[in-house]
């Protein structure tokens, strides 16, 4: 087919959503005109949302474009921390809660501005006690706890570079990045609590630390307080106490003043092949963007509860559960285990124990709650939310209907984020104040941001057309390189377009209103009989069904389409599989697309191969399918589901 016809999606949705009136009337963003201001000099508008930062000296120019290494503010002299925290305690948000944190146990720790400033100077003194230098790079590899943000910040404070790792990530996965970075010290815990049981941090940490010779201590946060879990898994003179360590060490810590394009952190993401990629975020046009998304798009005000559920192992908690919302001066929560531990409605207990306000979560999770049951939100008082969020993955539209109705209460705007490690922050999204948003669309680029959708050419598609998602100028937050390998950067990211045009890796389609609905990774997509299908749309037509909470497609050999539709389904409670069920789910993928997207079998599943962050590794899925050796499985949340899934799947096929 045409590369124009590339990935278009058939699903067609009509719903709109306008922002509720009383909620526009006080947005910090309720005027279209914002985009128009952005069109006309998008380096001003840029230069502008830079002024809501603090600076020690402002830039000489506010891009350096070099295609395809950028640098933004050159010149211009700044520090994270500084604007996490310093600045606000001149004000009222000196005794204000910037963290409410609470255990998985149910223990509770709110630290205001102040406290955390503290904190975070006493573990910044304590690091440079232990040799720390600005530029060397610490791997942090915790849980949920506040000592996460606190070492993340005393990093920034003193120009170290922090390099955070998943805490449920094996020792492994943990070796490999530490390598990468050549880091010198790693600061983990003896254990972290998950579904009630515990994690062995310390026990993970010293797998990984014994193969890489460039760490010199190993600091430790006593979490779970059982000395098993440190027993023969101690060093002297290597291995640190936390709080030993702060014990006595002084409560202010000058700042650095860091250049604006000064590594503030590597977060390392999964590559298709080969090693994880070190993504290189620097300080002023990284930490510009995620405010001012935070901003304008969070709609973060003074008197909110804001909780974003991410780990901050992964981008999103970087971003928007650290450093945006201090930025601003807001009030972040932090939750340490499981969306359903001790029961299933932890997640509705926390907001209406806090009064939570702004709540952004995964498509992951969302779909988890429908599984679920309406009536575990409906036990729980959620009237102090005001706006919804979703990140991660594109979310199926009968999802967005079901997070609007049940969470949102049909009162609340939900705002549908697309952005990438890469991209640093948020680049497509409603604004909350002015989008009338539509299920399953990111909408529209944000304003200084320039997206497109084009074909094999780089063409634009036009409206209601599919294609690839591409980025056509740089923006401040995005990566600078990858860590050590500037080559697999060009190549990666710039390799199909050319170096002026940032490949997404990602399939979209403009709907016929402009809109943008994202369809999932160029990967995922089936060509059956010569026809492009994006597993996306045939996901969103199957948890269209009543009986569906979560799906999973991928296609498989098949000699004659040469590819065939495998779709794993998840059904919600109180329905049962069985030979109807499948032959009504086929058909109903069939009238919501067409005969070509119907599925070739339907494998009924308790669960799915998901990353620690929640993601589905189709790609295990299509091993599964074709009877290939599994692939890599060391970040999966729990690899028995595949083990599970192959056998049943085996037996399936020999029963046909």
């Amino acid at each position: 087919m045409a590369e124009r016809e590339h990935l278009e999606a058939l699903l067609q949705e009509s719903r709109l959503f306008p922002p509720p009136p009383e909620f526009a009337a006080r947005a910090n963003v309720n005027s279209p005109d914002i985009y128009a201001e952005a069109a006309r000099d998008r380096l001003a508008f840029w230069a502008r949302q830079a002024e809501r930062l603090h600076w020690f000296r402002k830039w000489d120019q506010v891009l350096q474009w070099d295609p395809p290494f950028a640098k933004w503010f050159v010149g211009g002299k700044l520090n994270a921390a500084y604007n996490c925290l310093d600045r606000h305690l001149d004000s009222w948000r000196r005794t204000k809660a910037a963290i409410i944190w609470e255990g998985e146990p149910g223990e509770e720790r709110v630290l205001t501005y102040q406290d955390l400033h503290r904190e975070v100077c006493r573990f910044a003194n304590a690091l440079k006690a232990l040799g720390v230098q600005r530029g060397d790079r610490v791997t942090i590899y915790l849980p949920m706890i506040p000592e996460l943000p606190i070492a993340m910040l005393a990093c920034a404070r003193i120009g170290a570079v922090h390099s955070v790792v998943f805490g449920g990530f094996s020792a492994e996965a943990l070796r490999d990045r530490i390598r990468d970075a050549q880091a010198r010290v790693v600061i983990t815990a003896d254990g972290g609590w998950r579904r009630g049981g515990v994690i062995p941090l310390k026990k993970n940490t010293d797998a990984a630390v014994a193969q890489a010779p460039s760490v010199e201590k190993v600091v430790v946060v006593r979490r779970i307080g059982d000395e098993a879990l440190v027993a023969g898994h101690w060093t002297p003179g290597r291995d640190l106490w936390w709080h030993d360590l702060v014990r006595d060490q002084p409560e202010t810590c000058p700042a650095e003043e860091m250049d604006a394009e000064d590594p503030l952190f590597i977060l390392y993401t999964s590559g298709s092949t080969g090693k994880p990629k070190g993504v290189l975020h620097t300080t002023g046009g990284y930490l510009t963007q995620v405010a001012t998304t935070t901003w304008m798009v969070l709609d973060l005000k003074d008197d909110d509860i804001y909780w974003c559920t991410a780990d901050i192992g992964w981008v999103t908690g970087h971003s928007y559960v650290v450093y945006g919302p201090l930025a601003l001066g807001g009030t972040t929560v932090m939750y340490e285990g499981a969306p359903d531990y001790p029961d299933r409605g932890r997640f509705w207990q926390i907001v209406q124990k806090y009064r939570v306000s702004i709540f952004y979560t995964a498509p992951t999770a969302i779909r988890s709650f429908m599984k679920w049951g309406e009536e575990w939100p409906a036990r729980y008082d959620l009237s102090s939310l005001r706006l919804l969020g979703t990140v991660g993955e594109p979310i199926n539209p009968e999802a967005w209907i079901w997070y609007h109705r049940h969470i949102g209460r049909e009162r609340c705007p939900i705002v549908d984020t697309w952005w990438q490690t890469e991209t640093g922050a948020i680049l497509i999204s409603p604004l909350p104040g002015v989008t009338a948003a539509k299920p399953g669309s990111a909408t529209r680029p944000l304003p200084g941001i320039e997206a497109e959708v084009v074909d094999g050419s780089g063409e634009p598609v036009r409206p209601g057309e599919g294609g690839f998602l591409v980025i056509t100028s740089p923006w401040p937050g995005m990566l600078r390189t990858l860590w050590g390998d500037p080559d697999r950067y060009v190549n990666t990211y710039f390799g199909k377009f050319g170096p002026t045009v940032y490949f997404t890796g990602d399939g979209a389609k403009k709907d016929p209103d402009g809109y943008i609905v994202i369809l999932g990774r160029v990967d995922d997509v089936i060509s059956v009989a010569g026809h492009r299908v994006g597993t996306w749309e045939v996901e969103s037509a199957l948890v269209d069904h009543p009986a569906v909470a979560e799906a999973a497609v991928i296609g498989r050999s098949h000699e004659v389409k040469g590819q065939a539709i495998t779709a794993f389904v998840i059904l919600r409670e109180g329905y049962r599989p069985g030979p109807e069920l499948e032959q009504e789910l086929k058909q109903h993928v069939a009238q919501k697309i067409g005969a070509i997207a119907r599925p070739e079998e339907i494998i009924f599943t308790a669960d799915l191969p998901k990353t620690r962050s929640g993601k589905i590794m189709r790609r295990l899925l299509r091993d599964i399918a074709e009877g290939r050796a599994l692939g890599d499985t060391t970040t999966l949340a729990d690899p028995a589901v595949v083990a599970t899934l192959k056998a049943q799947y085996e037996e399936k096929e020999a029963g046909d």
